[in-house]
């Protein structure tokens, strides 16, 4: 049996799919599987089994409708017997189509864009069902349900993703150029999909200066420009904090986290990663929750920001108070 799962973006919520994708890997009557990826996050299949085939469009490329159709007519020669569309969206379930069928993707209560149930075959999720991560492997087991639109009788499990790296990846060149110790220094990740995500500046220095006092190193980590210059004024005259120096690939990134003494971080791809290596985490939370869209291992700990307007979804905000309120000392109890 030959699947396509089609998974665009981003980086955290294709982290979400691994359980998923173990599901498919692990079931004998599949022989093949392949993922359609945005470009952009296609770093990010780095760290999947070698033998996932993998084709990139770019979607925010010069010319979006070329690169789609060029991806389309390429994996129409595949002839897919079932195709799951992970992503729930308008775009993701046109490209799904005119793939192949038979597509099975949300079912209409969840779906994150209404119309794209009307372009795959729903799978409905159990009610106890409640967590993304859950939502991902109920979709997958549609091509193998006689009826997928019926309500199931028991739940599936939350099953932590999880990432086994290769044993040839190695971070002590990187520990040695950035003078940090194993396990002496903490990740803060200034990362943040959108600006409600992201912690003031303020509250990262004064955790970092906490952090520094009690003799661990912190270590500032960025994606963008915008968090980069962010990260060097915080470190800026402060000769304890450190500030990686440039964007590490996806294995590298890896490397240096599982070294790491904790995560420190917005709910991003970044959090993701570090707890599916089973890196002990400390998420803060505001517009989203960490119910549906959280680690939930032994290793992750959540800070929950203390609004009444706690998971508005909101990605901008006119009253914007909830990342104000995570205190440096909420996010180092826990270390």
């Amino acid at each position: 049996m030959k699947i396509l799962i089609v998974k665009l973006s981003a980086f955290g919520d294709i982290l979400h799919t691994l359980p998923a994708l173990n599901d498919l890997l692990q079931r004998p009557e599949v022989d093949e599987i392949h993922w359609l990826v945005d470009s952009r996050y296609a770093f990010v299949t780095e760290i999947f089994s070698e033998s996932v085939q993998v084709t990139q469009v770019e979607l925010k490329g010069d010319q979006p409708l070329k690169s789609a159709w060029q991806a389309i007519r390429k994996l129409r020669t595949e002839k897919f017997d079932a195709i799951i569309d992970l992503q729930g969206l308008i775009k993701s379930g046109i490209m799904a189509r005119a793939i192949g069928t038979p597509v099975y993707g949300f079912d209409r209560n969840h779906t994150p864009e209404t119309p794209n149930a009307l372009l795959t075959y729903p799978v409905t999720f159990h009610p106890d069902e409640t967590h993304v991560v859950q939502w991902y492997r109920r979709i997958a087991t549609g091509p193998f349900s006689e009826n997928p639109e019926q309500m199931p009788e028991q739940p599936l499990a939350y099953t932590p993703p999880t990432i086994e790296l290769p044993a040839s990846i190695e971070s002590e060149s990187l520990l040695t150029e950035l003078g940090l110790t194993p396990h002496d220094f903490v990740v803060l990740n200034m990362g943040g999909g959108y600006s409600t995500k992201r912690l003031p500046d303020s509250t990262w220095e004064e955790t970092a200066t906490q952090l520094s006092r009690r003799g661990i190193t912190p270590l500032l980590l960025w994606g963008s420009a915008d968090e980069q210059q962010r990260a060097m004024a915080i470190a800026e005259g402060d000769a304890s904090i450190q500030l990686m120096p440039r964007r590490l690939e996806t294995l590298s990134l890896c490397a240096l986290l599982k070294q790491c003494r904790a995560v420190i971080s917005a709910d991003t791809g970044v959090l993701h990663l570090a707890a599916a290596l089973n890196v002990h985490t400390i998420s803060f939370w505001g517009p989203t929750q960490p119910q549906t869209l959280g680690p939930l291992g032994e290793n992750d700990h959540h800070v929950i920001a203390p609004v009444e307007c706690i998971n508005c979804r909101k990605r901008t905000c006119n009253d914007f108070i909830c990342m104000p309120k995570i205190t440096p000392e909420s996010l180092l109890t826990d270390l």
